[in-house]
């Protein structure tokens, strides 16, 4: 199959492995001495991450001030927030420690901080960033991928949206993943970051073009996620599986599986984004409930490649069985399937189709019209 014209570009140096956070201090230190530190709502001081992370700060001479509390569907407030505090104390450098949701919290921030304009100027395309602050990242949840990349996401609840914004100055310097940091993770969101990371890598296979090494290498991150899952699932404290997830995850969304591609597709990203706003429902839980629907609507329009999808995943060719099959995963592994299973009851689908209708939600590859986006929310709530 052709492969694209493409560039390949990832700028973030990776430390991956047990204990690799020894090296923070130092790593920190050659990008300034006055830091930010971004976290969460406390589960990183509960599980110790937080005082590892402190005292290598600290061992280094760097002058630290926090800021906490950003929230797992993250919001513009948060980040104003912690931009004034980084102002006010003229930091150099902001360290993320956390999942998803701080690290995309935190490349805002530094957008924001060095160019002295507000947060949702960036993520609405208002306004373009010529510098950022340097972002070292600490990851704590292995889901996102952000720690390798240059997207971020944020939601907005005065204008209603839940925007993903892409940006070349969001990569991390550096970025440490030590597995070990990932085992307090609960069984349910465990499972919740193996769906996303299956969704970015189902993103990029559904998007435009067609190299057949990197299908290749985008099937066996799925495949792979999908055989360790289980393993993991049963076994929370297994480093080796800890680790093997937390890879897939970043080879997932670092590039990789859209070398030779023009892009990803990302509609059903906008579509369980409205999800996400309107019921605060967890970002994978709203993927594993809007794919086997969106699957469900373009199985008569790319047979081949949703075939291609369901003969490597379950090794058959008949595309309704495919669907059920990962529908049966999905659910084996505790994600929802439908809108109730997530707590989200039929009364809720007027609402849910005009959300999606008002924001014009669609695909990069394959694009969405009204009727499409009514079929979909219907197969998110039969059965």
């Amino acid at each position: 199959m052709a492969i694209e014209n493409f560039i390949a570009y990832n700028p973030t140096k990776l430390h991956f492995g047990k204990n690799v956070v020894e090296r923070l201090g130092e790593t920190v230190k050659q990008y300034g001495n006055r830091i930010l530190l971004v976290y969460g709502k406390g589960s990183v001081k509960k599980y110790g991450y937080y005082d590892q992370v402190i005292k290598q700060l600290k061992d280094s001479g760097l002058e630290i001030y926090e800021y906490s509390g950003i929230r797992p569907n993250p919001i513009v407030d948060d980040v104003r927030k912690a931009v004034a505090l980084g102002k006010e104390n003229n930091i150099d450098v902001i360290v993320a420690l956390g999942g998803g949701s701080v690290i995309d919290s935190a490349k805002i921030i530094g957008l924001s901080i060095a160019n002295d304009i507000d947060a949702w100027q960036f993520m609405t395309w208002q306004a373009q960033p010529t510098k950022t602050i340097p972002l070292v990242a600490v990851l704590t949840v292995a889901a996102t991928g952000t720690e390798m990349n240059g997207a971020a996401v944020l939601q907005n609840p005065e204008t209603a949206q839940k925007l993903g914004y892409v940006n070349a100055l969001n990569y991390p310097k550096d970025s440490f993943l030590d597995p070990q940091f990932t085992v307090s993770v609960p069984k349910e969101y465990t499972a919740y970051g193996i769906v996303d990371l299956i969704a970015h890598a189902l993103e990029a296979f559904f998007g435009a073009g067609e190299p057949a090494v990197i299908d290749h290498i985008t099937l066996s991150i799925i495949n792979d996620a999908m055989e360790q899952a289980p393993l993991l699932l049963e076994d929370l404290s297994n480093y080796d599986l800890r680790a093997n997830i937390m890879l897939d995850a970043t080879l997932a969304l670092n590039g990789l599986t859209t070398y030779g591609k023009i892009n990803g597709d990302w509609g059903v990203h906008g579509l369980g984004h409205e999800l996400s706003f309107l019921f605060d429902t967890a970002h994978g839980a709203t993927l594993s409930i809007v794919y086997p629907a969106w699957l469900k609507l373009q199985k008569e329009r790319i047979p081949e490649r949703i075939k291609k999808l369901t003969q490597s995943l379950f090794g058959t060719d008949d595309i309704d069985n495919g669907i059920a099959l990962l529908e049966h995963f999905f659910t084996s592994i505790g994600s929802p399937v439908r809108l109730s299973h997530a707590g989200i009851d039929d009364d809720n689908k007027e609402i849910i189709i005009k959300k999606m209708n008002d924001n014009k939600v669609s695909g990069m590859h394959y694009a969405l019209d009204d009727n499409d986006r009514a079929f979909l929310v219907e197969k998110m709530m039969e059965g």
